[in-house]
């Protein structure tokens, strides 16, 4: 996992040369996201921004690279885990990833396409409770609980379709499935909202 960030690095670095022919784009985008872990799945709403550039091959076909980051509201809470009253919770943090799509042109306005690449998702872990606000009490600060992440490396897959509404401004829709360490998987619906420059 953790040698495809250089990999899709070094491709970038390779199609460089060609980059007085590509398009280059900016998005915001926002749909879907669940989250698998152990057997049980969360759903709410993933949001972040990508940019990248595409290159036209022959017949209509092109290929790009692009950058995402994302975040999600997505997390599991659980109560009375050591003691009555206290909470823990995981969430699912930033997300981040590094990608190269290949495609093709439908139509006048619209293209297609697959996408592959590196990933790397936060898991956040929070804890509160009596004992700790005792603690905090005895020694006269405010602990307010206890939290901790873990980076979790992965590669995510997926799929699309581009709509142009002019020159400039664009729409997607896509699919993504990504699959992280420590039995970690995700789905995601995105629609995104775009610029070309």
């Amino acid at each position: 996992m953790k040698t495809l960030a250089p990999m899709i690095a070094a491709a970038s670095l390779f199609v460089a040369p060609a980059a007085a022919n590509a398009q280059a784009f900016v998005q915001v985008e926002t749909g879907l996201d669940v989250v698998s872990a152990e057997g049980d799945s969360k759903t709410d709403i993933g949001y972040g921004g990508t940019i990248g550039y595409d290159m036209p091959l022959s017949s209509g076909m092109f290929v790009g690279v692009q950058a995402t980051y994302a975040d999600s509201a997505t997390k599991w809470c659980v109560r009375d885990v050591a003691e009555a009253g206290d909470k823990a919770c995981l969430e699912a943090g930033r997300d981040v990833a590094a990608l190269i799509r290949v495609g093709t042109a439908v139509g006048p306005q619209g293209k297609l396409y697959l996408m592959g690449g590196y990933a790397n998702a936060r898991a956040e872990l929070s804890y509160s409770g009596d004992s700790l606000d005792a603690i905090g009490d005895y020694y006269g600060v405010d602990i307010g609980g206890v939290k901790a992440h873990s980076d979790l490396d992965g590669f995510r897959l997926g799929a699309g379709y581009e709509h142009a509404l002019n020159e400039k401004f664009f729409v997607k829709a896509e699919y993504r499935y990504s699959n992280y360490e420590m039995g970690v998987s995700r789905h995601n619906g995105m629609v995104a909202l775009g610029a070309k420059f």
